[in-house]
């Protein structure tokens, strides 16, 4: 893998519905459950409650997928599910923080902050981590910030989840008022200054920063306007995508500007669909919604990638923060569960069309090969 793009579904997708399939789940239905719950929970939840959607067999190992995801297990054969990923805290704010950086309780560099230290980008007028419309909750900027590395490892958000992606833009990209030359001699003035203040004082790692960001944003003029601009993508490439669908379309350009960044050389890439999968109650409702909202454009983005040849070195990494219960919480809703979930991963040289790892036979617990 030469690249993440990582499709992070905030709230917490219900494994037991979408990519770990439970049999008993469906035949007990009603029924307690038959072993404790765990000592620390969200809240209290009651017995078991069946899946109101089916599964089927997809690709040519059986990979079982939910029907809430049609178009993604048309993919199946691309796809990895790791059906054994558990966590250790059951609050969205710690479990985000846990996700993207390791911690719940240390401000610690974000994952994208880490693998562009470790690599770089390849693309030196383009940031190396860049979130699009990522949530300003639950942990906030901590989720894509570089802690203590070097600012410039920082995540660069394009807008945030209250604003539509077709408005989530780099700002300030633009100076219509100042020629480029012009523009030119006040920055060499300025770092000028600032590197006279760092022979004077020694070592500053957020004036380095400084300077680093302010020569990164003036490269940036060049590149970013065309980037953004995805009026040269084919009517197939948009339909590919969902963008011609009111139901997709605004995750379908989330998308699809993750692909255009990866293929510029961006090394980190996160999308992010906020703040909807926190189903504690109207499950069959709201998850039936939200993978509408998804399935399509993620479908897409897979297909995509391998048609360029981009699939076989870009990692695609696909969850959200914790699972849920197969107990019921009401009637129709499931609490947190941090205890076993999935999470799925597609290209990058992953071995392709298996599961790994399994929760218990009713989905609570991550019991064989522990991720």
């Amino acid at each position: 893998a030469k690249r993440v793009i990582f499709l992070f579904m905030h709230g917490g997708p219900s494994q037991v519905d979408t990519f770990d399939w439970k049999p008993l789940l469906q035949r007990d239905h009603g029924k307690p459950l038959p072993f404790a719950k765990p000592r620390v929970v969200s809240s209290e939840t009651g017995d078991l409650l069946q899946s109101p959607w089916k599964f089927a067999r997809h690709g040519r190992r059986g990979l079982p997928v939910s029907e809430l995801f049609p178009h993604v297990a048309g993919r199946a054969d691309d796809l990895c599910v790791i059906n054994s990923i558990h966590g250790s805290n059951s609050r969205h704010g710690g479990a985000l923080l846990e996700l993207h950086t390791g911690s719940d309780t240390f401000v610690r560099p974000s994952m994208g902050s880490w693998i562009t230290y470790g690599l770089g980008s390849e693309n030196q007028d383009l940031p190396g981590f860049v979130t699009i419309c990522p949530t300003l909750t639950h942990g906030g900027v901590n989720n894509w910030s570089s802690a203590f590395l070097p600012a410039v490892y920082q995540g660069t958000p394009l807008g945030n989840a209250s604003i539509p992606s077709d408005r989530a833009r780099i700002p300030f990209i633009e100076n219509r008022e100042t020629p480029r030359g012009l523009q030119r001699m006040e920055l060499d003035l300025a770092q000028a200054l600032n590197r006279r203040q760092l022979l004077a004082a020694g070592p500053d790692p957020a004036l380095e920063g400084r300077i680093n960001s302010f020569e990164l944003a003036f490269r940036m003029q060049s590149a970013v306007p065309e980037l953004q601009d995805i009026s040269g993508e084919t009517p197939a490439t948009l339909k590919l995508y969902g963008l011609d669908d009111d139901v997709t379309k605004n995750f379908g350009r989330q998308c699809l500007m993750a692909r255009r960044f990866a293929e510029r050389g961006v090394r980190f890439v996160q999308v992010t669909h906020s703040y909807k999968w926190d189903q504690h109650s109207d499950l069959r409702r709201d998850h039936a919604r939200n993978s509408m909202e998804v399935d399509k454009p993620i479908a897409g983005l897979l297909a995509d990638l391998k048609s360029r040849g981009m699939l076989e070195d870009t990692l695609v990494l696909w969850g959200g923060e914790f699972g849920r219960t197969p107990t019921a919480q009401g009637t129709d809703g499931r609490d947190h569960n941090p205890y076993g979930f999935t999470m799925w991963l597609a290209g990058g040289g992953v071995k392709a069309g298996i599961r790994f790892g399994a929760t218990d036979d009713y989905g609570y617990y991550a019991v064989e090969d522990k991720v």
